[in-house]
């Protein structure tokens, strides 16, 4: 049985998916489709914390579905701007679990992962499958990817208010 690992960028994806389709995207759907006939060694979903009612909900339910989820604080900084990125620790876990497993999946559209998706099919030898939205994917992201998965149809939540 494979062993794979599962990482998404939650930020990257909530944005792009509501950007794109107007949805959410499909948790439940997605993680049936990454585990199916396969064995997780690792599941990690990255999100920031708001310290929101309706935020600490869904990250119960990413717990409930199978990911440990990860949080950072949001940074307001007195320009206006926003900070937090997690694209240093997603790096560093996908670097500790890739050796330990045979795939891993990647939900990000984010074009800095292409140099970390090179390092690790070459280094350890492993499938890559990255999740996105294809048309707010950048294109040597799913050049890197040994499978480039575009979010739609089943991947997709519609919104419900």
């Amino acid at each position: 049985m494979e062993k794979v690992v599962v990482f998404v960028d939650v930020q990257n994806i909530y944005y792009t998916t509501k950007q794109f389709h107007n949805c959410h995207f499909n948790y439940n759907a997605f993680w049936a489709e990454v585990t199916s006939n396969r064995e997780v060694v690792k599941a990690i979903a990255y999100a920031i914390d708001r310290g929101d009612e309706k935020q600490k909900q869904f990250q119960n339910i990413l717990k409930g579905i199978g990911f440990e989820v990860k949080l950072k604080p949001f940074i307001q900084r007195s320009d206006g701007s926003a900070k937090g990125d997690w694209d240093v620790g997603i790096t560093l876990d996908v670097m500790e679990y890739a050796k330990k497993s045979n795939v891993v999946v990647l939900a990000s559209g984010d074009g800095d992962f292409d140099l970390l998706v090179n390092k690790i099919r070459k280094d350890f030898g492993v499938s890559v499958e990255v999740y996105g939205v294809a048309q707010l994917t950048a294109a040597s992201l799913i050049n890197s990817a040994s499978k480039f998965i575009p979010i739609e149809d089943d991947l997709l939540l519609k919104i419900t208010r």
